[in-house]
């Protein structure tokens, strides 16, 4: 069996630099034959977990992303050299207190959850992972 394709990034943590993983995440889904809907939850979900891994891990260095390709799957991979984070003390916010507030955020990791088939999250001291998949 033939191994199944991946393309590898390694980004700066700089203004705007998520853009750079949704280029290359549209690319990859036209590859893989994912339609329009697709791929926009597929960008929406790299966005929100590149902004959190540059905004979240305390870290100046850079953020790896992997797109694995397989059969009928896209498994994406986005690891940062962080702080780490204790997931289950992450609150999800109340979408009342959202609405009345000025602060917006705090929705990403429900927003990938929502977005993507399957969403795993790995994190320690040395850095978080955060493994994404969609189905065809």
């Amino acid at each position: 069996m033939k191994t199944p394709p991946v393309v590898e990034l390694t980004l700066p943590v700089l203004p705007d630099m998520e853009l750079a993983a949704t280029n290359t995440a549209e690319v990859v889904a036209k590859h893989m034959g994912l339609d329009e809907e697709k791929s926009a939850e597929i960008s929406m979900a790299l966005i929100e977990a590149c902004i959190n891994a540059f905004e979240h891990s305390e870290s100046d260095k850079q953020i790896e992303i992997h797109f694995k390709i397989k059969h009928d799957q896209l498994e994406i991979q986005v690891t940062d050299k962080g702080k780490g984070f204790d997931k289950s003390k992450v609150k999800i916010p109340k979408i009342e207190e959202k609405i009345k507030s000025d602060y917006k955020r705090g929705w990403g990791l429900k927003l990938i959850q929502e977005l993507m088939d399957t969403v795993e999250f790995e994190s320690s001291a040395e850095g978080t992972t955060v493994t994404m998949t969609k189905n065809k």
